[in-house]
């Protein structure tokens, strides 16, 4: 193979398949790990209960806090979300960024996602990695911090594994930007910051 193809598609056709394989799993109720802006994030399927709980479990994390649904771009939130056309505009020209936002949910969202709140955190990361995970799901995934609460978030696929191991299905491969803060939360409707 290395005669016919340059290593770079090579390298290309790898993370394809490592992509692949990690979709595969979020879809059969998985629960796979993957690199963000900042640190590595836990994700399932959202719509699939036991797979959220079971991500819930792994992370000690009450469902009642809600978790963040991340897409690839606007059009895949946006089935799940309620904008009006300058919300619309604004998400459109901000994202993707290691921005999120807290927005009125539609009825199709459901409430182990929410937990104890009618809005949703909804975000299209600045990873490509991230991106193109859910790309190849098909749908929003969730995020969360790749950590046990209250311990510090993994930076890295080596600390994911040290911290939880073999409580998960698939770890991508990939980096996070060291520098990076976790993204800032902000409730769309008033304007709040939530985390800076």
């Amino acid at each position: 193979m290395q005669g016919i193809f340059p290593s770079f598609f090579q390298g290309e056709f790898l993370m394809y398949q490592h992509l692949h394989s990690a979709a595969q799993i979020i879809q059969a109720g998985g629960v796979v790990a993957y690199p963000t802006e900042s640190v590595y994030g836990l994700g399932c399927d959202p719509f699939n209960e036991e797979a959220v709980l079971d991500l819930l479990a792994i992370k000690e994390r009450p469902v009642s806090k809600g978790l963040i649904l991340i897409g690839a771009d606007l059009a895949q939130l946006e089935p799940y979300i309620r904008l009006t056309d300058s919300q619309r505009e604004q998400v459109a020209r901000q994202w993707p960024a290691p921005l999120t936002y807290l927005v009125d949910a539609r009825e199709s969202v459901p409430a182990w996602v929410r937990g104890a709140f009618t809005k949703v955190a909804v975000r299209v990361p600045d990873h490509p990695l991230a991106r193109d995970l859910c790309r190849a799901v098909g749908q929003p995934i969730i995020s969360t911090s790749a950590n046990i609460s209250g311990r510090p978030a993994a930076r890295n696929q080596f600390q994911v594994a040290r911290q939880l191991g073999e409580r998960l299905d698939f770890i991508v491969s990939g980096a996070c930007d060291r520098a990076a803060k976790p993204s800032t939360i902000i409730d769309l409707e008033s304007g709040r910051t939530l985390r800076a």
